[in-house]
């Protein structure tokens, strides 16, 4: 096996295929890249279980001499190709064990593992109708809800982002049972109705390699995994087993207080004011509480018996709906909240003191995200 390439077209193809090797496995082959070199193309595979990754190489820049299959340490090949300088890197198997590495002066030997080992990975084939979506607009979904996912694995199923397509209408929800972002859109693609869990650790990887996708995104479901088909890229997750919770019995529907802001002067107050916040036991997220004042002037306000605390008067934007209200909850849940928006203008809808509060942005249509209050000792 004998091939040359640009070293800025392998390199930014190993960054792709690294986002699929795993952290800590008792499977050692899976440490690997597998480089399938053909005639005119190369197939990269990477695999974690969790996730599975396959890029066709085939740029103007690829010369290949001899074909074959190799399996390549991924770590030591990512460090070499980051490191050297060359424009162009050679790459010739010897012995059927060792790749020898060359880009101008540098020469480097690695030792290989049997590219039979390799597990075959059943990649979705295809045959299904896909589901078509603009990557940019899939990047925003991912961006406006997977942060909400659990983290714990104490729930599995609120670690993943719940995808719902019906009458060509998307839905993905996240929770972590203390907050939720919801997001619905209606699509010009049709496709087989799904309600589909993906881990939102496999989302924020996917999220990555949107940033180069130049063409719409092509989403295919089975049973227990699906694939996403970007440009070159095959992108391939697991699925979280379960039902999803019934999220939409937990929104109020009634606000008697609905106070508009800035995001941004409200944002920045938070911010200042959380410095100062104590840490609640269970969550360990700042607690910092939110008045309304009969004025409709609102107090955002820290207290830390240990270190001080801090208040600030922020002005509601617009007119404010209802009368005097004392909220408490996480300034984290809020932050995050408030940084997903696009809307230069927010509303929080108020339900009650002890009921879960709605933000809604003037800009972003069908983006809800909502925040349990913690109760004021």
């Amino acid at each position: 096996m004998t091939f040359s390439i640009s070293r800025d077209t392998l390199l930014n193809n190993l960054v792709i295929m690294q986002k699929g090797l795993p952290n800590r496995t008792p499977l050692p082959i899976l440490t690997t890249i597998k480089f399938e070199v053909r005639e005119d193309h190369i197939v990269l595979t990477s695999s974690n279980t969790d996730i599975a990754i396959q890029v066709l190489v085939d740029e103007d820049d690829l010369t290949i001499t001899k074909s074959g299959v190799v399996a390549i340490s991924g770590k030591y090949l990512i460090d070499i190709v980051r490191k050297v300088d060359s424009k162009r890197i050679e790459f010739s198997l010897i012995e059927d064990r060792i790749i020898v590495i060359k880009a101008d002066r540098s020469e480097f030997k690695l030792r290989l593992m049997d590219a039979n080992d390799y597990p075959e990975i059943d990649f979705l084939d295809g045959t299904t109708e896909p589901l078509t979506i603009d990557a940019d607009l899939l990047k925003n979904i991912i961006r406006e809800t997977s942060y909400a996912a659990a983290i714990s694995e104490k729930r599995p199923i609120l670690t993943g982002v719940n995808f719902k397509y019906n009458e060509n209408k998307l839905y993905a929800v996240a929770t972590d049972s203390y907050r939720l972002s919801q997001k619905e859109l209606k699509l010009r693609s049709k496709s087989d109705n799904f309600d589909i869990v993906i881990p939102s650790k496999s989302l924020d990887e996917l999220s990555k390699i949107l940033d180069t996708a130049t063409s719409d995104v092509h989403l295919y479901v089975s049973p227990n995994k699906v694939l996403f088909k970007i440009d070159n890229i095959l992108f391939q997750t697991r699925l979280l087993e379960g039902a999803y919770p019934n999220t939409v019995r937990i929104i109020p529907t009634e606000f008697p207080v609905v106070i508009p802001f800035n995001k941004e002067i409200l944002l920045s107050a938070v911010e200042r004011v959380s410095l100062l916040s104590p840490k609640d036991k269970d969550t360990n997220y700042n607690i910092i509480k939110l008045k309304l004042n009969s004025n409709h002037s609102v107090e955002i306000h820290s207290t830390n018996s240990e270190i001080g605390d801090a208040n600030e008067v922020v002005s509601p934007s617009a007119d404010v709906t209802g009368s005097v209200i004392n909220i408490a909850f996480s300034s984290r849940y809020l932050v995050e909240a408030l940084k997903s928006f696009n809307s230069p203008e927010i509303v929080i809808n108020f339900a009650g003191e002890v009921k879960p509060f709605v933000i809604k942005g003037t800009e972003d249509e069908n983006l809800l995200h909502l925040i349990l209050p913690v109760r004021i000792d």
